[in-house]
């Protein structure tokens, strides 16, 4: 069974931290229960999910994705690209390390998971404003004794690679061509984003199933005709956090 570590909601997630979004009002309540909602999509989709308590002082804590890498071998513990982040790897890693030997991300390397796609023995990894060439190059040495090949690309406009794309299929992808290249993804299918939905490109793929989010409805469309199975999840509040679907879970097999 697949294991799906989340953490509550925070706080303060009001202070969160934004680079491409301008700071508007958060309703707490509200966002506390569309990620239990995303909990939900979780589990019923045949996830084990574990909920870490929320953390005050965290205003970032429920996008636990950035805080690591998950691998079949071994799980890498980030450094993030934001000072204020860098407090959540300590609880994350306490319960990774039940799982899998783990191994960090040394200054001055940032890497942040959200910059991570991982397809099958290929990583590849977003040049963001919050993950810097020193970090990909541990990343590339950590993991290539296991057989991955590390590839980075270069992004613009957007937080992470996640952001631009993610996976949708075994051999498809949803992407925001505007935001990252095509080039690096050539043998899998491609599905661009409507114009009108530059963000939809942020999707989950958990046993055969999309979680996605109900904002981008034309995506949606577009993702549905190409026979894709969508579990649609209210996550507005969350976005508003710059957080997307693949940042609030970290997900693995756990045997």
């Amino acid at each position: 069974m697949l294991t799906a570590i989340t953490r509550d909601v925070s706080s303060g997630i009001g202070n969160c931290e934004l680079t491409y979004l301008p700071r508007v009002g958060i309703n707490l309540d509200l966002a506390r229960a569309q990620h239990r909602e995303y909990q939900k999509a979780l589990a019923d989709i045949g996830c084990k999910v574990s909920a870490l308590p929320s953390e005050p002082d965290l205003p970032d804590s429920a996008f636990v994705e950035d805080v690591a890498v998950v691998l079949d071998e071994i799980a890498v513990i980030a450094r993030l690209g934001v000072e204020s982040r860098r407090a959540e790897a300590a609880s994350v890693a306490q319960v990774l390390g039940q799982y899998r030997m783990l191994v960090t991300i040394q200054a001055p390397g940032t890497l942040e998971g959200g910059d991570v796609l991982r397809l099958d023995k290929t990583i590849y990894v977003g040049k963001s404003g919050r993950t810097n060439q020193v970090g990909i190059e541990q990343l590339e040495a950590l993991t290539a004794r296991f057989g991955y090949l590390v590839i980075p690309l270069e992004l613009k406009d957007c937080l992470h690679l996640k952001s631009a794309v993610t996976q949708i299929a075994a051999d498809a992808l949803i992407m925001n061509p505007e935001w990252t290249s095509r080039v690096p993804f050539r043998g899998f299918e491609l599905i661009s984003v409507d114009q009108r939905e530059p963000y939809g490109a942020n999707a989950l793929l958990v046993n055969g199933r999309v979680i996605y989010p109900v904002s981008f409805p034309r995506t949606r469309e577009r993702l549905e005709g190409h026979g894709i199975r969508v579990a649609a999840v209210d996550v507005s509040e969350l976005q508003k956090a710059e957080g997307a679907l693949t940042c609030c879970s970290l997900i693995f097999e756990a045997g």
